[in-house]
């Protein structure tokens, strides 16, 4: 197995079976404000939503998990499958892989599933020239694109991994112009591996042209934690250290989802893992959630046990928004919410 094919084999081996997600939860800071009376009729909630221009049953996107080793397919076969039939939004795993050795077809098999909204995904530092690598070009990334035949490509910030990996790519220089030449050639979006977006890197973001950010807040997957599994497994005592110390490195999800606020699409992730936690994300503003680790052990089994959880999902986001008292996702992003917990304590910090 070549060297990336083992390190995305470990990523998923790791999130399955270790710790990866930081003790306090961000989330439960958020609270919906009940409503006695709701004057709605359940059955009648309209969970419908429109993000970057494709129509969703739902405002859920299944967010980059895998792809480039042979798992990979039967995990993205499961996820496309589900997310055609409960019609939600599908994001690959970073497509770095087929790039450089060329399609293995664990990224295009999402072609053959009728998914309303495919989200390519490449990483930022791949856009630049790192040690020994050359940086990724526009026709690299639109060859990606045409791939799995997304509707908009993700460009991944995940350089909290990369910095506690051994070898990671570390040179950040000259990204921000990255994302704005494919900007330029298509629609793109930017998305956080578990470390947030702040109000400073979202509006420098708004600049390059890009359509949307996936914030994904502290509060989901750690990749620094999976990182420092893999590295404690290696031996390695510096990238086990690096990754222990910045095991919770970031901005809380809910407060990312605030600070990202600066006139484009939001999708609101970091530990939203149900139904609940969705609507809270759209409450306090995102146009859609994501989430990812809470549907990889259903995505390893079948397509049918990936679409029982995302219906349990859309109850539970129905229960919501029965309970607040809103008959459309629209009004449910009007509602008022309290943010309590060190959620709002940060939020204060950096008013000041």
């Amino acid at each position: 197995m070549k060297k990336i094919e083992k390190r995305k084999s470990d990523h998923i081996e790791v999130t399955l079976n270790k710790k990866v997600v930081p003790d306090y939860d961000y989330w439960s800071d958020i609270t919906l404000v009940h409503r006695a009376l709701p004057e709605v009729d359940l059955d009648d909630i309209d969970t419908t939503a429109t993000l970057f221009g494709k129509r969703l049953e739902m405002p859920l996107v299944i967010t980059a998990i895998t792809g480039g080793f042979p798992l990979a397919k039967k995990i993205n076969q499961n996820l496309a499958e589900a997310c055609a039939k409960a019609g939600v939004g599908l994001g690959v795993g970073s497509q770095r892989p087929a790039i450089e050795n060329g399609d293995d077809g664990t990224y295009s098999v999402v072609k053959d599933y009728d998914v309303p909204l495919v989200i390519g995904n490449v990483g930022a530092p791949q856009l630049v020239k790192q040690k020994g690598k050359r940086a990724f070009s526009v026709d690299d990334v639109l060859r990606a694109q045409e791939v799995v035949g997304a509707d908009i490509m993700a460009i991944h910030l995940n350089f909290l991994q990369e910095v506690v990996q051994p070898g990671g790519d570390v040179n950040a220089r000259g990204c921000l112009d990255g994302i704005r030449a494919i900007a330029r050639e298509g629609p793109t979006m930017v998305k956080e591996t578990g470390a947030g977006i702040s109000r400073e890197t979202a509006l420098l973001l708004k600049g390059t042209g890009i359509r949307g950010m996936d914030v994904s807040g502290v509060g989901g997957t750690s990749f620094a934690a999976v990182e420092m599994h893999r590295a404690v497994a290696q031996e390695n005592p510096v990238a086990s250290a690096l990754g222990r110390t910045f095991f919770d490195w970031g901005i809380p999800a809910p407060a990312a989802v605030l600070e990202a606020d600066v006139g484009l699409e939001i999708i609101a992730s970091g530990g939203v893992d149900d139904g609940l936690r969705m609507a809270k994300g759209l409450a306090i503003g995102a146009n859609a959630a994501g989430c990812a680790r809470c549907v990889l052990a259903e995505a390893m089994e079948s397509s049918q046990a990936v679409l029982d959880k995302i219906n349990i999902m859309k109850a539970e986001l129905k229960a919501a928004m029965f309970l607040t008292g809103c008959a459309s996702v629209d009004e449910l992003r009007r509602r008022r919410v309290i943010i309590s917990g060190r959620t709002a304590e940060w939020l204060t910090a950096t008013e000041d």
